[in-house]
């Protein structure tokens, strides 16, 4: 394992581009608008501990959670903004959580309100989960401000923790029902040097797969034996992330190939080519290997996040291709469309297909407001993706890079500056418009340039070593100016015959955006056109949504309202509009379809 280093937030800035705009858009409007409608909802109201029977806005077992994550994001904005307001409320609600800390500890606004006697007595009721997502945020905190209040009530809280389920062993499950204070404990680890916290989240992972016995929660085995992601999607990959954290930690190869193993299960069998993951909305779970259904696909925006910060920590321990080409497929399509153009509103599920024909039928276990979800809306009553969409996309700068001694690795290209002791690095950039990336060198180090598995051809003004990471290695000095040119055109990708949803189809992707045909600009029903693949194909701008738009030739074959007919060769010229997936439905509520038919004329 090579151990790089992921930057902290203080050595990368965005500098404009396409992440820049977005984390201007987050930073002004998006966070705001979070905040706007967890207060509307009552979950900031809920730290007060102030509720009754009666009132409304009943305080629900994630809603610590979702705040925390919001804190998070927040904190990361004051870092490089030093925006006033959004500390005074993260310091409103630090100021909450201190006065209803419990003495030893404990902090969850339900079990504080509802059941103080049941604490750590049911498994699937979200504690550790909040406890992680806090501690997280005071990690953050800490770094944006230097201030250690926050910080210091989430190592009490952690104490509680190790008490309760290690050295006093009162806790009346073993594991935690739903992942996520393993990879947390790991950054308060790191945040104050106390090695009981690594040792706690090593505990976590260790302890896994003994006593409960529950594939939803990836409870069926020990990590180190399971080789299928199953189960809840978010649980799986945030379980798989704290594996790679302790692995790295402890250099536990053992540990590290299983982490590695279920990526690559996922990758390769179960991951849709947004970077969706989750095909079915029964426990947003994982479905059998090459199941990958678009009607009725899942793919929850907190997934797709989820398996960025998967590819990301495995990337930085051992640098490769293969996890930046994912990191960077779930970024561009299955995270970002999570979102609205304007930052106010977001998917919870991401569908594959939209068929609005098909809409309101009524489907055995499916769960409404969550799917399908063909608009998107502002607030969820299980809201968890909204804030992990804004601290995500404040994360995209030190999601870029990792190094060590030597060596600066760029895993995705982005608008940047960069220090990494001592080690300097400034990328400018029109990704994902084109593949062309100017880097400015500071010092003399060598430089891995990513070469994506989607680029067959590229050119580069240095010479280079290609190694099979999939990186091209340079030898660079101060001063150095680095033209890297990939390559971008329109290409047509196929699915493996096993995805059997997808036969005799075809998805269209340009760099590292998948595209989709809508209602909007294409006739009814979608599943009628018909890709020419002898034809052209112009690149243009679709000016009311601000992104690239593909227009290809094509046909429709003609068809009456017989359900059946002869067949016939007869084909209609039909010119074929596409968008980035990551901008769908943000005009009227239409159809949608990624895996167009073809043919040719």
């Amino acid at each position: 394992m090579n151990h790089t280093e992921i930057p902290q937030r203080r050595q990368v800035d965005v500098l404009g581009g396409f992440w820049g705009e977005r984390q201007k858009l987050n930073r002004g409007v998006t966070v705001y608008s979070v905040y706007d409608r967890f207060s509307d909802t009552g979950r900031f109201e809920a730290f007060r501990h102030n509720w009754q029977e009666g009132m409304p806005n009943r305080p629900h077992i994630f809603w610590d959670s979702d705040v925390a994550k919001w804190l998070e994001s927040a904190a990361y904005i004051i870092e490089k903004t030093h925006d006033a307001d959004l500390e005074k409320i993260v310091d409103g609600v630090v100021d909450l959580i201190a006065e209803h800390q419990w003495d030893d500890g404990y902090f969850n606004i339900c079990y504080t309100l509802f059941e103080p006697e049941e604490r750590f007595t049911a498994r699937m009721n979200h504690e550790l989960y909040c406890a992680g997502h806090l501690i997280e945020a005071a990690v953050a905190y800490r770094y944006a401000t230097g201030k250690d209040k926050f910080l210091q009530l989430m190592c009490r809280y952690a104490d509680l923790i190790e008490k309760a389920f290690v050295t006093e062993k009162w806790a009346e499950f073993s594991t935690p029902g739903h992942e996520e204070i393993e990879l947390a404990l790991i950054k308060l680890w790191k945040a104050t040097g106390e090695e009981r916290y690594l040792a706690l989240s090593k505990h976590f992972i260790d302890a896994r797969g003994h006593e409960e016995n529950d594939p939803y929660t990836q409870s069926h085995k020990p990590v180190r034996e399971q080789t299928e992601a199953v189960g809840h999607c978010v649980r799986a990959v945030y379980l798989y992330c704290g594996m790679a954290d302790v692995a790295a930690a402890t250099n536990d190869e053992e540990l590290f190939a299983a982490a590695d193993r279920l990526f690559d299960s996922i990758a390769s069998r179960k991951m849709y080519i947004t970077g969706g993951i989750g095909q079915t909305c029964v426990g947003e779970a994982f479905a059998p290997d090459y199941d990958l259904p678009d009607t009725s696909s899942y793919c929850e925006t907190c997934a797709a996040i989820g398996l960025v910060l998967l590819a990301w920590r495995l990337s930085a321990v051992a640098p490769n291709r293969k996890y930046d080409d994912v990191a960077e497929r779930a970024l561009y399509n299955g995270f970002l469309c999570g979102v609205s153009l304007d930052g106010k509103s977001f998917f919870y599920d991401n569908a594959n297909e939209i068929d609005l024909v098909g809409k309101n039928q009524p489907t055995e276990n499916r769960h409404r407001p969550f799917y399908p979800l063909t608009r998107r809306v502002e607030v969820f009553s299980c809201s968890c993706c909204p804030p992990n969409v804004t601290r995500m996309t404040e994360l995209t700068g030190e999601l870029a890079y990792s190094y060590n001694d030597t060596t600066v690795w760029v895993h995705h290209f982005v608008s940047s500056r960069a220090d990494l002791n001592g080690k300097g690095l400034t990328a400018e950039t029109d990704y994902p418009t084109n593949g062309k990336v100017r880097f400015t060198v500071k010092g003399s180090y060598t430089l891995a340039l990513r070469l994506p598995s989607w680029c067959e051809r590229f050119t580069l003004n240095h010479s280079y070593e290609e190694k099979a990471d999939g990186y091209l290695y340079l030898s660079v000095n101060d001063g150095d100016v680095i033209e890297y040119n990939m390559a971008m055109p329109v290409r047509f990708t196929q699915s493996n015959p096993k995805v059997r949803q997808h036969a005799n189809r075809l998805a269209i992707e340009k760099g590292p955006l998948v595209f989709c045909a809508e209602g909007v600009h294409n006739p009814l029903p979608l599943r009628g056109l018909m890709i020419d693949l002898n034809g052209n194909i112009e690149i243009t701008r679709d000016e009311t949504l601000g992104t690239e738009k593909l227009i290809l030739d094509g046909f429709v074959r003609p068809a009456g309202d017989e359900l059946y007919a002869p067949f016939s060769r007869e084909k209609i010229k039909q010119k074929i509009a596409l968008i980035p997936y990551y901008a769908y439905a943000n005009r009227e509520e239409c159809d949608m379809l990624i895996w167009l038919g073809y043919g040719e004329e």
